[in-house]
């Protein structure tokens, strides 16, 4: 099976290597290409759509009375609905370019990325094989001369040898010398040949397992890198086409759309408008009488006849000059149609008074700016407060144990420098440790104080199962006296505050008059109807309305909800007709009725 394998794997290629590095570059610069080519298609959908949506807006009928009276002929609507069908259209192309830009163009410009860096990856590793072999290769030639040389050198040397000796001229020292220089060029000789042997089984070694090893590994790997490469863009190809068939259903709604309109033009329909709308109700002229001018005669008019004679023209009252023929034109127009003064709507539209709901949200949302916060989140109600508290319960934590972990690192440091006072003074770390130890010792204080806020917050707050008990609409309110067991520092619908701790409240069922106000902001709500009721809810906590536009309630309360909290924190509420304010959304269970908002429950 290896054998098989290495049979179409790239490692028969081992000496191809800068051919296989430039066919790779080659598929990178092909998936640029690829990619660049659905980036155009891309910008040409969109440019597309655009003008496609741009002409449809262009022929959309403008609002004046040309434009209502063609919308009497079907192929007017016709026309219009094509436009609204060629909107829907274009938006199809833009779907389709959004559809390209996510799933094609974005997944390849990542994609890229992570290829060029895998090839470079690979391609590192596959030079830095060739410099190993190539050094080796060079350490084994720079052996085999040195080899070569010494073998030449003791050569020249045995030579000499046997020259001295075999004169007589020289003498016995001399002979005994080129002898020892023999043979120490011998032994030179036979050094170099063990290290050039050594060398080049060494290089014979490496060079199997570059060649039969390494190289088919690294070439393993760009070929697995090359066939991802070309899956990827096979899968590229098929979401290009599947983009558009995913919008073929939809696009072929608009088609059809379209036909439908033009199959709903009705000729006839709109030759008989055009009659109803043209049709003058005149009767045609009578026949012209034959004029006899062999007789002496006067020629007679009928009372008809087109011509006109001076009697006709003086009488500007009579019937003829009233009953024209339609293709002869009338110069006597016809009243213009009294049209009411613009000046008139313009009073008519100013007098209503429009609704400003949102006037006392925008006051509360500027109090609040401008407001200080308590230490201790007072102002806030019960299970808000508690996390807050909790909240700043935990950052403190984390800043003890930072200052901890100072002291830790200061302590071991000052260790260090008692065992070697060489490095350092150990004095000179008291201060720190000292001012550390004090930031502990007032952060662990903060974190006693919000950790007594947080459990009486805990202790007042009630049961989950009390909170999430229903009830409806109630008939009667009698007088209930409740403990004020949380903070009363509450913000009210103009921005302001109260605190009233461990109070009691007395809540009773005779009507508050509801707070006067003398600003302009709320002036506007005097004349404003009376809101129907969207549902009831229930207080969970005692509220004292002491701001103007609250209104008191008592824990266990019923009222009706006419207002839904708008993101400000407020429920506006009726306890009967003439007493209604704003309560906490926090404070209450507000139960919604079916039709008004399906039904949704929240506290």
């Amino acid at each position: 099976m290896l054998e098989e394998r290495m049979g179409d794997c790239w490692s028969r290629t081992k000496d191809q290597f800068d051919n296989l590095e430039k066919h790779t570059q080659w598929g990178i610069e092909f998936v640029e290409k690829y990619t660049k080519f659905v980036k155009e298609r891309s910008e040409i959908e969109t440019n597309y759509a655009k003008q496609i949506r741009n002409l449809s807006k262009k022929y959309q009928p403008k609002k004046n009375s040309k434009e209502e009276e063609e919308s009497k002929y079907t192929f007017c609507r016709a026309f219009l609905t094509t436009l609204n069908e060629l909107n829907d259209y274009a938006g199809q192309h833009e779907v389709i370019s959004e559809d390209l830009t996510s799933h094609i163009i974005t997944e390849l410009t990542r994609y890229l990325q992570e290829l060029k860096t895998e090839r470079k990856s690979h391609f590192h590793d596959g030079r830095k094989a060739q410099q190993h072999i190539e050094s080796s290769w060079k350490q084994l030639e720079a052996s085999k001369k040195r080899f070569e040389r010494e073998c030449k050198e003791a050569e020249r040397a045995q030579q000499y040898f046997e020259k001295m000796d075999a004169d007589i001229n020289v003498t016995k020292a001399d002979v005994e010398k080129a002898r020892q220089q023999a043979q120490m060029r011998h032994q030179m000789a036979n050094d170099s040949k063990s290290e050039y042997a050594a060398y080049l089984q060494k290089f014979n070694q490496e060079q199997n397992e570059h060649y039969y090893t390494v190289i088919p590994n690294i070439f393993q790997k760009l070929q697995d890198m090359e066939e991802k490469r070309i899956e990827r863009i096979s899968v590229c190809m098929k979401k290009f086409a599947d983009v558009d068939r995913q919008v073929l259903p939809i696009v072929g709604k608009c088609l059809d759309g379209m036909t439908n309109a033009a199959e709903s033009i009705e000729p006839k329909a709109d030759s008989k408008q055009v009659v109803e709308s043209f049709k003058s109700g005149f009767e045609p002229p009578g026949d012209v009488e034959f004029e006899d001018y062999g007789q002496a005669m006067k020629r007679t008019v009928s009372e008809t006849s087109l011509s006109n004679t001076k009697e006709s023209k003086e009488k500007p009252g009579g019937k003829t000059k009233g009953k024209l023929w339609p293709f002869i034109k009338n110069k006597n127009k016809s009243p213009k149609q009294h049209k009411e003064p613009l000046s008139h709507r313009l009073n008519d539209f100013m007098a209503s008074k429009p609704k400003m709901h949102c006037l006392r949200s925008l006051r509360r949302g500027l109090s609040l700016k401008l407001g200080s916060v308590p230490e201790d989140f007072s102002h806030l109600p019960p299970e808000q407060r508690r996390k807050k508290l909790q909240g700043k319960i935990d950052e403190l934590s984390k800043d003890i144990q930072k200052e901890m972990d100072q002291r830790d690192a200061l302590t071991k440091m000052k260790d260090v420098y008692i065992k070697n006072p060489q490095m350092g003074d150990p004095a000179s770390v008291d201060p720190r440790l000292t001012e550390i130890g004090q930031n502990i010792e007032k952060l662990q204080s903060e974190v006693q104080k919000f950790e007594g806020w947080l459990a009486e917050v805990e202790e007042r707050m009630p049961s989950k199962s009390d909170s999430q008990r229903k009830s409806g609409l109630y008939e009667t309110q009698n007088s209930t006296t409740v403990s004020n067991n949380c903070a009363q520092d509450r913000e009210s619908p103009d921005g302001s505050y109260t605190e009233e701790q461990n109070s009691e409240v007395q809540v009773k069922a005779q009507p508050i008059p509801t707070p006067t106000t003398t600003t302009e902001f709320d002036d506007e709500f005097d004349d404003e109807e009376v809101l129907p009721t969207i549902g009831t809810c229930k207080a969970l906590y005692p509220f004292e309305g002491h701001n103007e536009g609250t209104i008191s309630v008592a824990e266990g309360e019923l009222l009706y909800v006419i207002e839904e909290d708008k993101g400000d924190g407020w429920t506006r509420v009726r306890r009967n007709e003439d007493e209604e304010g704003y309560v906490p959304t926090s404070y209450v269970e507000v139960f919604l009725e079916t039709n008004a908002k399906g039904a949704m429950t929240y506290i």
